[in-house]
């Protein structure tokens, strides 16, 4: 197997990337040739314990409650990409912003009317649950896989997206101060026209300048997009104009 693997490198015109979501996966993936990450799906950073967090922000109502959850989540965050850059140092990480359909991230709708129901027949309503189940009503979808998630989630909830840039923008600017060679590739998820990819390009690279005057490192990064949708494949001519890189998500396609 391993003549047969070195003589297609020998031949190839194509890299080889791998997907990885930490910095343990990253490290394991480059020991066995691979030459970069194609897809670091930050999802899979806020489970567990962060899921709350990410759940308070969605249902913030003030601007206290918001920023609170942000400033626990930032620090988190900016580790995770340290750590993947580190790991994958001079090699190029796509680092997808967050995509999952939003009903991931609150209670399930059904569960909490159930609750909320019994309790009220039991005359021991809470009015938490009751401020949460019409929270969750609100933003509950037919199908959510294709409704408010990715690159339409971070445009109804900026901070969330921003959180993340300023978070890979920082983690770029300490491994350059480490003398590091970082190679970020920011994917927005999800696009499905030229008019979100620019609205959301524009936020990240105003949060890059922030950093970067923050700092006092230029931060390099690249801000493309995953062409997942049909109307995206469609429209795809349009959206390069806007895109240094595309990637090509066939799940959804």
């Amino acid at each position: 197997v391993d003549h047969l693997i070195f003589h297609a490198d020998s031949v190839r015109r194509m890299r080889v990337r791998a997907n990885a979501d930490t910095a343990e996966d990253a490290a394991r993936a480059r020991r066995m040739g691979a030459e970069g990450i194609g897809l670091a799906r930050t999802e899979h950073m806020f489970l567990g314990a962060r899921r709350e967090l990410v759940e308070r922000l969605i249902l913030s109502e003030t601007e206290t409650e918001t920023r609170h959850a942000l400033d626990a989540l930032l620090p988190l965050q900016i580790q995770d990409f340290t750590d993947i850059l580190e790991a994958m140092d001079g090699l190029p990480v796509i680092i997808r912003l967050i995509d999952p359909p939003l009903h991931e991230f609150l209670p399930d709708y059904t569960a909490l009317a159930v609750k909320v129901a019994v309790a009220e027949a039991r005359g021991e309503s809470n009015d938490a649950d009751t401020k949460l189940l019409a929270a969750v009503g609100r933003m509950h979808e037919s199908n959510p896989m294709l409704g408010l998630r990715g690159v339409r989630l971070g445009i109804m909830f900026p901070g969330l997206f921003a959180l993340q840039v300023r978070a890979i923008a920082e983690a770029t600017a300490v491994r350059l101060l480490e003398k590091g060679d970082p190679h970020a590739e920011i994917m927005v998820p999800l696009v499905m026209t030229r008019a979100e990819l620019d609205l959301t390009k524009a936020r990240i690279v105003a949060m890059a300048e922030a950093v970067e005057k923050e700092t006092g490192v230029k931060v390099p990064y690249q801000v493309g997009t995953m062409i997942e949708l049909p109307r995206a494949a469609l429209r795809a001519g349009e959206i390069a104009e806007a895109a240094e890189f595309f990637s090509f998500g066939t799940n959804d396609l």
